[in-house]
């Protein structure tokens, strides 16, 4: 019935902007943001609490790094088949199975009694993640006009970096509260909703072309994507290592405010949003990618140094508006450069990168705090981010050079 209503208000604006071909708002533009935000809602909740879920398990800092680790390399693996299956069977097809299985793995945590069950089912959330999130952005592409795809994939990220900030917050304040089977439940829910959301799109038909032998071969990569993508890895390693163990680092110093650090990392997001997309559609990637990423180098700074919970905060808004404003950039530098009939495995090979940075992240962290303590994790980070600086540089010197040669 809610959906219902709902439909019918969209309808009305989606008629209203029909004349344009340059408008974003539209009626399924409007349920893939609330489908996307549910499901990365549902995720992100899971984040901090799924450490202490496993400590309540038995588990040591190393298992935590796996078992948070695993869930993101079996959805890389995952990822070049969703972008193939979204050219061959259709974005709703990958869209709605994805995040059937995410539903149901998410749900079977309630019942989970071993850290090995956990494990299992981390690989299985992996696949529905791998092809919801794959789909998702493609499904935004093309709702979005190609004038303002760095406007429109601000947007469309936005939603999933809001539900990316509050979240972690969320989840720790529900599990404060409630048993984790409950818990478990209601993250399901949220992927529950995002299904019903899903169901409302009209998804765009996929033009079967007549293959040629180049185009039989199966590959797990979109090559124009690739550098992006590789820039992102090195952002989101800092994700792992702050999504995974910030809170277990916090509690260690004696620091409160965890959940102020996720409100105000969201909101400094939700600021960003509002003039990083417009700034990439205007002026490139160039104007977006360095200064992002040197506020993020200054919150892992900050992080290592940590103080006291204002130090917290300052790193938490430097974090969101350098996240907020790289992650969109690079993802809209990736599908630029695909062609038309690529569009999905550029996702694929964007979100692979992206899933492979948390992953390592989780992992190599878990270690380090194993071996030389949490503080040690924000050095690591920030060496991460220094790296990518220098790797953007290095490709931006490089393309130039291609182009003046050309």
């Amino acid at each position: 019935m809610i959906t219902g209503k709902m439909d019918k208000q969209l309808n009305k604006v989606s008629h209203q902007e029909s004349n344009g071909t340059d408008k974003i708002w539209t009626r399924d533009f409007v349920f893939i943001l609330f489908a996307n935000f549910f499901v990365f809602l549902g995720f992100q909740m899971t984040l901090p609490t799924i450490p202490l879920f496993v400590k309540q398990l038995g588990g040591n800092d190393q298992l935590i790094g796996f078992v948070v680790g695993i869930f993101t390399f079996s959805a890389l693996l995952l990822r070049p088949f969703a972008g193939h299956a979204l050219e061959s069977k259709g974005r709703g097809f990958v869209y709605l199975l994805g995040l059937s299985i995410f539903v149901v793995s998410i749900g079977s945590y309630a019942f989970a009694m071993s850290i090995l069950f956990l494990f299992v089912m981390r690989v299985v959330q992996g696949v529905g993640w791998g092809f919801s999130t794959t789909a998702s952005g493609t499904i935004a592409t093309d709702l979005i006009p190609a004038k303002r795809r760095g406007e429109g994939m601000g947007y469309f990220g936005l939603s999933g970096n809001i539900a990316m900030a509050f979240g972690p917050s969320l989840g720790l304040g529900l599990t404060s509260m409630l048993s984790f089977t409950s818990f478990f439940f209601i993250c399901a829910g949220c992927g529950l909703a995002a299904l019903i959301l899903s169901s409302r799109i009209t998804y765009k038909k996929v033009e079967q072309k007549p293959k040629k032998k180049a185009d039989e071969k199966f590959d797990f990569y979109e090559k124009t994507a690739l550098q992006p993508s590789l820039l992102l890895l090195f952002i989101t390693v800092t994700f792992g290592g702050i999504a995974t163990f910030l809170p277990l680092y916090t509690a260690e110093k004696h620091i409160a405010g965890i959940q102020w650090y996720f409100l105000l990392f969201a909101l400094a997001v939700l600021v960003t949003r509002l003039f990083a997309g417009k700034l990439y559609d205007k002026r490139g990637h160039q104007a977006v990618v360095i200064p992002g990423a040197l506020l993020i180098f200054a919150a892992m700074l900050l992080l290592a140094w940590l103080p006291d919970t204002a130090m917290l905060c300052l790193a938490a808004i430097f974090y969101g508006l350098g996240f907020g404003s790289v992650q969109p950039a690079l993802q809209a530098w990736a599908i630029d450069k695909a062609p038309m009939n690529r569009k999905g495995m550029a996702n694929a090979t964007f979100f692979s990168f992206f899933d492979l940075g948390i992953g390592i992240g989780a992992m190599v962290f878990g270690q380090i705090a194993h071996l030389l303590g949490y503080r040690s994790i924000y050095l690591a980070s920030s060496l991460s981010v220094f790296i990518s600086m220098v790797l953007y540089l290095f490709l931006l010197f490089k393309n130039r050079t291609v182009k003046s040669q050309a």
